[in-house]
């Protein structure tokens, strides 16, 4: 495992490299390792560069496997809602911004220890160990059932249920709850003739 000056000499020559490629505000950053400081969930978060570096060395039988696009930094705070492009409303993973080729794995470790991580932090209600049982179950439902969003206009009533009560705005809806189309039609709805 890497020692704390290690893991400090990562970081520093990761933001180097990251100052090579864009402007850093540096309370931005400053804030940022105040946020990693304060609690391991946050700096788990925050450290996706360092899981890519010690993945081989930490998971070797993991590591050789298929090789496919990822998320990457997947974890439980990444995913959300949103309206898709007929406006209704999907649940899903919600940030792309480290995807890549990985060994598959990767993403359903890292979400499986980020449900550790957020339930010891008492973040989660769900025991570790059903939330493990419970993204390996999404993950191979999902692969059979060719990898379909979460349309919550269409199904999955609990959890639009969910999302609807944590929104400070309501949702708008039309003819039946739904959200109408940028034609403004409903779901199901058949085109207005001229």
């Amino acid at each position: 495992m890497l020692t704390i000056y290690e893991h400090r000499q990562g970081d520093h020559k990761y933001e180097e490299w990251l100052r090579q490629h864009i402007r850093i505000v540096e309370p931005d950053l400053q804030f940022k390792h105040e946020q990693m400081a304060s609690a391991l969930f946050p700096f788990f978060r925050a450290t996706f560069y360092r899981w890519v570096q010690v993945w081989p060395e930490v998971c070797p039988d993991l590591d050789r496997v298929p090789h496919l696009l990822s998320i990457g930094d997947l974890h439980v705070e990444n995913f959300g809602t949103w309206r898709d492009i007929d406006g209704r409303l999907v649940w899903g993973v919600n940030d792309f911004d480290e995807a890549c080729v990985y060994p598959y794995t990767m993403d359903l470790v890292r979400l499986a220890a980020s449900a550790l991580l957020a339930a010891r932090a008492e973040h989660l209600t769900m025991k570790p160990k059903d939330a493990a049982e419970a993204i390996h179950e999404g993950y191979e439902n999902v692969m059979n059932e060719g990898g379909l969003p979460f349309v919550l206009e269409e199904s999955h009533a609990w959890l639009r249920a969910i999302a609807e009560a944590n929104c400070a705005i309501p949702w708008p809806s039309g003819k039946n709850g739904h959200q109408p189309d940028r034609q403004g039609r409903n779901p199901g709805e058949r085109p207005r003739s001229a």
